[in-house]
């Protein structure tokens, strides 16, 4: 049986910077990257507090990766390409 494809949710703080950042960053990962295929979903901890509270979020941005294996998370605008293909388990281009 085939491991489902894993899911991205951004955590953003509204349109500060820092989330303007991470959600440019994470796009053009998406570009050059088999992640193009993932789903993502984007969530304001503004708009939506209960849900970062549900899934323990105290820092924005944050990606969370969810996969069957368990889920992971990146913390920051994601501008470390590094850290976050290791993250993803990809292998650098």
């Amino acid at each position: 049986m085939a491991e489902a494809m894993p899911h991205l949710r951004l955590y953003v703080a509204g349109a500060g910077p820092n989330s303007r950042k991470a959600i440019a960053n994470l796009a053009r990962l998406r570009a050059t990257t088999t992640v193009a295929d993932w789903p993502v979903e984007t969530v304001d901890v503004f708009e939506h507090p209960g849900r970062a509270l549900a899934d323990g979020i105290l820092l924005t941005p944050q990606l969370l990766i969810l996969a069957e294996g368990g889920a992971r998370a990146v913390v920051g605008d994601l501008s470390d390409r590094a850290a976050l293909l290791a993250a993803l388990a990809l292998e650098p281009p």
